[in-house]
């Protein structure tokens, strides 16, 4: 037992107060004498001993009296089993991911665990409360009443590694309670590294149920007809035994196609058909899963053709003219002698075709030409010095041309999963006619190979700036050097490579992922891009290149939908944002990860568990009530013993 103030205790040798005072009576016995004084002397005796019985209680009963006082001021209390840490700072992190948009026993997880701190959260505890997107730091709940109740879903995962590294940068000199409101979807041991022993982690942990859902995943053009789009929607299933799922497709708000689809599998590809126009809409599914992934927004632009201008000699020209049509493209070929650099500038797409020797002055050129936007296919000479090559491509990363290799090769490598051949084969396809190539030049790059030889080396490989593309092959294509143009690879490649940053495709981006887009329009000076909504709009970061701007959306938008880019009133281009889908899956959720960590039920048991194990017992209170006893006692006495 402990004493919050022990020095009151010196006041019990007050105790010999009563001792002394009933010990030390002044008052004197007077000697009476009567005629009959047998019976009086036995009254007497009697009488003495009754008051010395009397006395003693009255003194005892004082005494503890006393005792009980002094000690309930001095304010005795048992000291709690986890004290030292009873001036801990108090951290909540919530998470607020669209995964926390699956139902529990009580209903939304989020919303759950939200009232949850609103009714058991004690007014008078300080804590901080970190979302995924917002910070209440040294608050009360109180003072964040309104901010909770209207806390809105974060586009962004819950990454608990970043949430840690923040409350470890928030600088304080006390030991840190850290409470983790959560489903535990996306959390692995990476995550939980910044969790050590100074932190006193607790985890709360939501569960869903049930855990099925069913998510639209992306959506691709499929086919390209004259005048129709065959474009597909995949969709992704989580969980087990899945009910028939409706499937709708919208050109802004017009329903133009509905379907119902089972799914046998985890995934599915629904197919529709849509005209070859201007699509600024969404595809939309009913589940009873989560709802933030039941809508994918997308846009196709009408084709626009592509300008594209080819160097070289008009013989070695003619297989890109065959690729390159006038339905799709403005396709030039150019001699280097008869060249107009001045239509440079204009064009999408320039490929050098087996160019002897690139004067300066065209590399100058291809260098602004790239950093503004452009696509540029390099196809070697074997005529062409190593230097010459080298000083296009030192401007763009670590890709340069080595030795020239007079060595029969196969080209027998796809990369299948490079933006290049994306949609372009049902299957991979492993038992090809492999074309070959006599010559080719060794490429020192770091990017990943498109193509490759049988021994692993690089045929063709491409670099992204931001903004333009660089594709580079190792060997020429003249028919004494290789059967590359009778392949069936050739026609896919050099299309999808001209197609690279052209607005052609499916416009989707994702919400909070640093997007950049590059548009066609020419501005004046003081003239600046709008980016509107239905709901809000805002002005993203601007570059002009030439006939181009490159927008940077960094953290905005901050939800899904359609937008469109303006022009003061004229409206340029249309947009689409979606969540990311990484919190799509349910049976992801850590908990058995979890398990390994202090885990509590729920917000209540939380702050009844610190009340318990950190809050002294406080015992004066008893010492009170005995006293108030002693005192009744000593009243009784009085009273009634004779």
């Amino acid at each position: 037992m402990h004493f919050k103030h022990p020095e009151i205790l010196y006041f019990l040798f007050a105790l010999i107060v009563p001792i002394l005072v009933h010990l030390f009576q002044l008052r004197r016995f007077k000697k009476e004498y009567f005629t009959n004084v047998r019976f009086l002397k036995a009254l007497s005796i009697q009488s003495r001993k009754s008051s010395r019985i009397k006395k003693w209680l009255l003194l005892a009963s004082r005494l503890l009296l006393l005792f009980c006082i002094i000690v309930a001021f001095a304010q005795p209390f048992f000291e709690s089993k986890d004290s030292k840490n009873a001036s801990n700072e108090l951290y909540i992190i919530l998470d607020n991911s669209f995964s926390m948009q699956a139902k529990g026993k009580k209903g939304e997880l989020l919303k759950r665990a939200v009232q949850e701190l609103l009714e058991e959260t004690p007014e008078n505890v300080n804590f901080s409360l970190i979302t995924n997107s917002e910070n209440y730091w040294n608050t009360d709940i109180k003072s964040i009443r309104n901010e909770l109740q209207n806390l809105q879903y974060s586009a962004s995962p819950f990454k608990l590694d970043n949430i840690m590294a923040k409350l470890k940068a928030h600088k304080t000199a006390f030991k840190k309670d850290i409470v983790i409101i959560t489903d535990g979807i996306g959390i692995d041991q990476k995550q939980l590294k910044n969790i050590d022993d100074k932190n006193f982690a607790t985890f709360i942990i939501e569960k869903a149920v049930p855990k099925n859902n069913v998510s639209i995943d992306s959506v691709f053009i499929q086919k390209t007809l004259d005048n129709f789009y065959e474009i597909s929607i995949q969709l992704s299933g989580y969980g087990d035994n899945f009910e028939p799922t409706p499937i709708s497709l919208y050109n802004n708000k017009s329903l133009i196609a509905k379907t119902t689809v089972t799914l046998e599998n985890s995934k599915k590809n629904i197919n529709f058909t849509i005209p070859k126009t201007d699509f600024h809409g969404y595809a939309s599914i009913e589940d009873n899963g989560l709802p933030y992934d039941n809508k994918y927004y997308f846009s196709i632009s009408k084709p626009k053709k592509v300008n594209v201008i080819s160097i070289g000699e008009a013989v070695k020209n003619n297989f890109l003219s065959r690729i390159y049509t006038a339905d799709e493209f403005t396709f030039e070929s150019s001699t280097l002698i008869s060249l107009d650099y001045n239509k440079l500038e204009e064009q999408d797409v320039i490929v050098l075709n087996e160019v002897d020797d690139i004067p300066q002055a065209l590399i100058t050129t291809l260098i602004s030409f790239i950093k503004k936007g452009g696509n540029l296919i390099v196809i070697p000479s074997a005529l062409c010095s190593i230097s010459n090559l080298n000083s296009l491509l030192s401007n763009f990363g670590n890709l340069k041309f080595n030795s020239l290799e007079n060595k029969e090769k196969l080209i027998t490598k796809i990369n299948f999963d490079h933006p290049i051949y994306s949609n372009v084969f049902e299957k991979k396809v492993v038992n090809f006619q492999y074309p070959k190539t006599n010559k080719s030049f060794s490429l020192t790059n770091t990017t990943p190979a498109i193509l490759s030889y049988e021994d692993q080396s690089t045929f063709l490989t491409s670099i992204n700036n931001g903004i333009g593309q660089i594709a580079v092959f190792s060997a020429p294509f003249n028919i004494e050097n290789s059967n590359f143009l009778q392949s069936p690879l050739i026609v896919p490649t050099f299309y999808k490579l001209a197609m690279q940053n052209q607005n052609s495709g499916v416009n989707a981006l994702i919400v909070g992922n640093s997007n950049s887009h590059v548009t066609t329009v020419t501005l004046n000076k003081d003239d600046i891009l709008v980016v509107k909504g239905d709901e809000n709009e805002f002005i993203p970061l601007q570059q002009i290149l030439t006939n181009k701007v490159k927008m940077i959306f960094n953290d905005s938008p901050t939800q899904a939908g359609n937008y469109t880019i303006f022009n003061k009133k004229e409206k340029i281009e249309n947009i689409s944002y979606n969540y990311d889908r990484s919190e799509s899956n349910l049976t992801l959720s850590s908990q058995n990860l979890l398990s390994n960590y202090k885990t509590v039920e729920s917000i209540k048991s939380l702050f009844d568990k610190l009340q318990t194990d950190r809050t002294d017992n406080q015992i004066w209170k008893w010492f009170v009530i005995f006293a108030l006893l002693f005192l009744i006692i000593e009243m009784a006495i009085i009273r009634f013993v004779k």
